[in-house]
């Protein structure tokens, strides 16, 4: 593991607790970073920053509430004593249907916590990060954001909202040190694969070239980078994971 540098940056982590969001958190801790947990499963989000140890968190926080963000946003710059670094990751993938028999609630359960919890949590801690004249933020999106996957027309449309999204904040940033960059990863093994069928988890695998699903670790190494004072530059980008699967 290469060594990134994050001593005394104070982070955000949403859906912090598990999976992707549970190895970003521990790359950004190994890389001497203060990480706060987000996650609506406060006895997970406890037990996982017990388990991670000195300099993480936990706060329970749902992020399709905004006030509920605004918040913890508050809580975590007092905790911390600062932020300036936020990994928005919390997502579902919503059930496997056609759009003609997708059901609307599910639809709006998707695009309340994919795209919005995204903009919430931006909207809370932009302030934060231009208040210390520093910042960089990565949005989780996914290659179906890209895409497009068949019968996941609710997480394709979120994920690429938030490829959008990530743009226009960059440019707006762009005039301060603030990097606002989104990664585009396949599908990685964790707990979202109990949401999908089989079929479709089948489908995904056959469209990577590289044979196999990204690895969580994987994941946290390109989002650590993106994270770090070393990002200078680049900023509004998407950052390919698919496996060789993007073709653009």
């Amino acid at each position: 593991m290469n060594q990134i540098d994050l001593k005394g940056r104070r982070a955000i982590v949403t859906g912090g607790a598990q999976g992707i969001g549970r190895a970003v958190a521990e790359r950004l801790l190994a890389s001497g970073a203060q990480v706060a947990l987000w996650d609506r499963d406060a006895d997970l989000a406890n037990e996982t920053a017990a388990a991670l140890g000195q300099g993480s968190i936990a706060l329970a926080v749902d992020v399709t509430d905004y006030a509920a963000v605004a918040a913890a946003t508050s809580e975590t710059a007092a905790r911390l004593g600062g932020i300036e670094l936020l990994a928005n990751n919390a997502g579902i993938s919503g059930p496997n249907a056609t759009v003609q028999d997708y059901p609307l609630d599910a639809w709006k359960a998707v695009i309340d916590l994919d795209l919005n919890g995204v903009f919430h949590c931006c909207r809370a801690v932009v302030p934060h990060l231009l208040a210390g004249k520093y910042g960089r933020i990565v949005n989780v999106a996914s290659i179906a954001g890209k895409e497009g996957n068949p019968n996941a027309a609710a997480y394709s449309a979120a994920k690429a909202g938030v490829v959008a999204l990530t743009k226009s904040l960059g440019k707006e940033l762009a005039g301060h040190d603030i990097a606002v960059n989104c990664i585009t990863p396949a599908a990685a093994r964790t707990r979202i694969f109990d949401q999908m069928s089989q079929q479709h988890i089948d489908y995904m695998l056959s469209k990577i070239p590289r044979g196999r699903f990204v690895l969580v670790d994987e994941i946290a190494a390109m989002t650590a980078w993106l994270l770090s004072a070393e990002n200078s530059f680049t900023t509004g980008a998407v950052f390919d994971l698919s496996g060789g699967r993007a073709t653009y």
